[in-house]
């Protein structure tokens, strides 16, 4: 059962205004990382459902600061392509347990951490050229699928959108858009799963207003502050909660 103890809100409330800031000024690519925290101190699903309608809200507050500054090409292909990633992901998590959704979500911030990593090391390379537009369609289904399991679609989304080479703000403003849709298209199904509950949603009517501050905070940041010291914290972030979620899972 979700107790709204001093420790729940300890570890909730940064995690939440650490999701808004990411979504509204950097990109989805580390969001998840609320997620996995808030899945150390509860079952995967209470955590997965608790987010999603806050990750909902903060999509709805950065719309429209990034309004019509997207590109819609790469916007659309992601979206159509996730499609079947949230049907994928809907279908497996009818047949797995909360250690198997652990050990996935453990897996997933690890993996995170160690492309971008090998990325900026130079040991994967994207190429000069930008990706093709179909490439999105790939991506999208990934990102739905890692999405609907952990709220973890921002890392295969970065990687299709930064090898089209969009500039910071074209690039921000469309993970804006293609995160609100995926976030519509797995609410359906999340409530037939019963991942939604009133304690779930008691939760985020109480964690509401610090998912608006992380909105808030994140839109100022998205000019002020470096990305590359942003991402440093997500990344250790991500790792420890990464490696503790894999370590309960299999022990």
């Amino acid at each position: 059962m979700l107790e709204f103890t001093p420790g729940f809100f300890a570890i909730a409330l940064p995690a939440v205004i650490f999701a808004g800031i990411s979504k509204a000024g950097f990109g989805s690519g580390a969001a998840f990382a609320s997620s996995s925290i808030l899945a150390i101190v509860l079952p995967p699903g209470v955590a997965l459902g608790i987010m999603l309608p806050l990750l909902m809200l903060v999509d709805v507050a950065s719309l429209g600061p990034y309004w019509k500054r997207w590109s819609w090409p790469e916007s659309r292909a992601l979206m159509l392509g996730a499609l079947p990633g949230v049907a994928l992901g809907a279908a497996l998590y009818k047949v797995t347990d909360d250690d198997a959704i652990r050990l996935l979500i453990g897996l997933i911030s690890i993996g995170f951490v160690a492309w971008q990593i090998s990325v900026k090391r130079g040991w994967i390379r994207l190429g000069g050229r930008p990706l093709p537009v179909r490439g999105g369609y790939l991506a999208g289904l990934v990102a739905g699928f890692t999405s609907f399991v952990s709220h973890a679609g921002g890392p295969p989304a970065a990687v299709y959108l930064l090898g089209r080479q969009l500039d910071k703000t074209t690039y921000q403003a469309s993970s804006v858009l293609v995160f609100w849709a995926i976030n519509l298209f797995k609410a359906v199904p999340y409530s037939f799963l019963g991942i939604f509950t009133v304690q779930t949603l008691l939760a985020d009517l109480i964690l509401a207003p610090a998912a608006l501050i992380g909105t808030w905070l994140g839109i100022k940041a998205h000019h002020r502050i470096p990305e590359r010291a942003f991402f440093a914290l997500a990344y250790v972030l991500l790792t420890c909660t990464g490696v503790k979620l894999v370590w309960d899972a299999l022990s």
